[in-house]
């Protein structure tokens, strides 16, 4: 079973601390989550109670993933308390590491992100990279995966990457099920972007979700944007701009991007042609299901589908 450990730091918001628990410990006995402390004693969250963990530091040797959830005093110092630092010298090299949101502050503190690309909570982007400078901060995505180290951004994004990591582990049908049994959408891509704080639309602004499903249900047909824009009972110019607003995404792109999704799933779960899987998401041929493929996930289908099906036999 994979272990996964959750590092609760002081001041940690319980919000993203249960966040692995309450993924990872969805997915039928697939992964055993422990939650340890700095040295193994009670520590004050960012709300009003205190949590006490049964295990201490030592559990981090045992991970196969760890997870840092976000903690208040993150964007204080570049440096961390001396026993901070003990303790997460004491993860073995090659271990799979997640930050979620102000996480990422503790694992650039150590040096693990140098030279590399990683995101935080959009809010906190500029004294991120005032005080990390050799990290290469995306602060527009909600997650990014770089091998062995993944950091998120703010609170539900840190679902995001839980459900990404099951997909990559175990594929489409667990995490869909895990998703379903937390109620959370299956699939946000991580380039998708963070929820930046802007003033609040007009309640006729609001609303797309009716659209959107709408619009899932007919993958295999070849809607265009004037479909959802009468269908949102809108002008184009109006329809492309809210939904923009309120999706974070185009309509065109949010639309390949469901495609691609349900491509996937079909690819890891079927052994259906590349060719009826394209007419079946509603790409007009195999060569643009591979195109649109490719240039998401950097794969061919036929790469993907063989990696997935070799997963599985695992």
């Amino acid at each position: 079973m994979h272990r996964v450990v959750v590092m609760a730091l002081e001041g940690v918001f319980p919000f993203e601390l249960g966040i692995p628990q309450r993924v990872f410990g969805t997915a039928n006995d697939r992964y055993e989550v422990l939650t340890c402390t700095v040295d193994g004693s009670p520590i004050r969250t960012s709300a009003d109670f205190t949590i006490t963990a049964d295990r201490g530091p030592e559990i981090l040797a045992t991970a196969d993933t760890v997870v840092i959830p976000a903690y208040t005093s993150a964007p204080a110092s570049a440096q961390l308390p001396a026993p901070v630092m003990d303790a997460l010298a004491l993860i073995p090299a090659g271990t799979r590491i997640v930050s979620i949101c102000t996480g990422a502050f503790a694992l650039a503190a150590t040096g693990l992100l140098d030279g590399r690309r990683a995101t935080t909570h959009w809010r906190l982007a500029a004294r991120f990279r005032e005080l990390f400078p050799k990290v290469t901060l995306d602060a527009d995505v909600l997650f990014v995966d770089d091998g062995d180290i993944l950091t998120s951004a703010g609170a539900a994004s840190g679902v995001d990457v839980c459900l990404h990591l099951i997909r990559k582990d175990h594929g489409s049908q667990v995490a869909n099920h895990v998703a379903r049994r937390c109620v959370v959408p299956p699939w946000r891509d991580g380039g998708q972007a963070q929820y930046i704080e802007q003033p609040v639309p007009e309640p006729a602004a609001a609303g797309m979700s009716a659209t959107q499903e709408w619009a899932l249900r007919r993958l295999d047909e070849p809607l265009t944007l004037t479909d959802l824009a009468t269908h949102a009972r809108m002008s184009l110019r109006t329809f492309t701009r809210r939904f923009a607003d309120e999706v974070g995404l185009s309509p065109g792109r949010w639309l390949i991007q469901q495609r691609v999704n349900r491509a996937r799933e079909l690819l890891e779960s079927s052994d259906l042609p590349v060719q009826l899987i394209a007419r079946q998401v509603g790409f007009a041929t195999a060569a643009s299901l591979r195109h649109h493929l490719h240039a998401a996930i950097g794969v061919s289908p036929l790469t993907y589908r063989h990696t997935f099906q070799a997963a599985g036999a695992r």
